[in-house]
């Protein structure tokens, strides 16, 4: 008798259902990460941009401009623009930030998800450093 070597139909079935389970589970959690990276370019502007603010505020003293513009806080058009975020004057684009009035001390920058980054739908950072998410 002749020994006939290699896989049957239903072994190779088995193999490409198993292969379409793991790529079902594997691509929710790859875009998670895509989104989590491409955070990580919105937050490090928005931390760049609460230092220049403090700068602003230590600078001015009680003369600073509750909501200066970028040439008051060191920077030339396209300096905040990044591969995933472009930043021009507070509220354009996708930052915005503002000093109390009443408190030099607090401030706010936020940041909203530009096309092509998904959840979360807005991040906050405030003068103490904490993020906050916006769903």
């Amino acid at each position: 008798m002749e020994s006939k070597k290699g896989l049957t139909l239903i072994e190779l079935m088995v193999v490409i259902i198993i292969i379409c389970i793991l790529t079902a589970v594997a691509i929710p959690i790859m875009q998670g990460r895509i989104d989590s990276a491409k955070w990580s370019e919105g937050r490090t502007v928005m931390g760049i941009i609460a230092r220049s603010l403090r700068s602003h505020i230590a600078e001015k003293g009680k003369n600073f401009t509750p909501v200066p513009t970028l040439a008051q806080l060191g920077f030339e058009p396209g300096d905040l623009d990044g591969t995933y975020f472009s930043g021009g004057e507070s509220g354009t684009n996708d930052f915005s930030w503002v000093i109390n009035s009443n408190d030099p001390i607090d401030f706010l920058v936020t940041t909203t998800a530009p096309a092509g980054v998904n959840s979360p739908s807005q991040i906050t950072l405030n003068h103490a450093g904490n993020f906050t998410e916006t769903q």
